[in-house]
């Protein structure tokens, strides 16, 4: 939105998704790293408005506008979903979308035009936890709805980015911690979702990529949910200085043909 040219490539990739989809989805279910509860929380408002949960930015950042419809009801079917699978969950009518909802929405689906909700990440910060919230969540993708993670999985470190283009944590640690991910997301669910479950004491340069795993953690909602669809690298780029993926999950086959090309 602001135009940094090391974004371009992400921005590029968003605007294309809609477009890729082997069907329009009905509704939309986001999962952001910005919104942390003591339980699965589900946003349930007809109208959510936006939040503005950033500081230090242009002041035309604090008036965009993004009017996606709610959709209470299928906030309904995922508790319903979450407590069939012995998981205690709650509504918030009042909450709106934060920057992790409304910033990608913005380029994927320009014109509001399907119903969003957003399901909250739990204070836990527990990745078998997200993973088995994504398992509760699997059967709405059979339904039309397009299940969404944003966050930024490869990376997450604000001492490594850099306008400049350049940080040598972020450089070196990026590039390792995302190798590992690209990997681990290729393998059959099992042995991928064992993986990410203990990416903390398993993958490299783990704590420097995320000190703090909330913008890893919708990747692990996305896999579980996946159950046992394949991922595509999608999106592989460099963002301020640091190496960035982004996945699909398909129940199409894969092949190294039908990875992204680095942008």
């Amino acid at each position: 939105l602001l135009g940094e040219p090391s974004h371009a490539g992400m921005v590029d990739w968003l605007k294309q998704i809609r477009a890729g989809l082997p069907v329009p989805p009905t509704a939309i279910i986001m999962i952001s790293a910005h919104w942390e509860e003591s339980v699965p929380t589900v946003q349930a408002g007809a109208s959510p408005p936006l939040l503005y949960d950033y500081y230090g930015f242009p002041e035309e950042t604090y008036h965009l506008d993004y009017a996606p419809t709610g959709a209470p009801i299928l906030a309904s079917r995922v508790q319903d979903l979450l407590g069939a699978n012995g998981i205690k969950s709650a509504k918030d009518a009042t909450r709106g979308y934060d920057h992790g909802v409304f910033v990608p929405l913005m380029f994927m689906v320009p014109d509001a035009d399907i119903p969003v909700i957003q399901v909250s990440l739990v204070k836990s910060l527990d990745a078998r936890e997200h993973i088995r919230l994504g398992e509760a969540l699997a059967p709405l993708r059979d339904e039309g709805i397009l299940i969404v993670g944003s966050g930024m999985q490869s990376f997450h470190n604000m001492r490594g980015f850099s306008a400049q283009g350049y940080s040598e944590l972020g450089r070196t640690a990026s590039a390792a911690f995302d190798a590992w991910l690209l990997e681990t997301v290729r393998l059959p669910q099992a042995e991928r979702d064992e993986r990410l479950a203990s990416w903390a004491q398993t993958a490299p340069e783990a704590r420097k990529a995320h000190p703090r795993e909330e913008h890893l953690l919708p990747l692990m909602v996305c896999a579980g949910a996946a159950g046992r669809s394949n991922a595509i690298v999608a999106l592989q780029t460099q963002i301020m200085g640091t190496t960035a993926s982004g996945y699909i999950f398909t129940d199409k086959p894969v092949d190294a043909d039908t990875d992204a090309e680095t942008c």
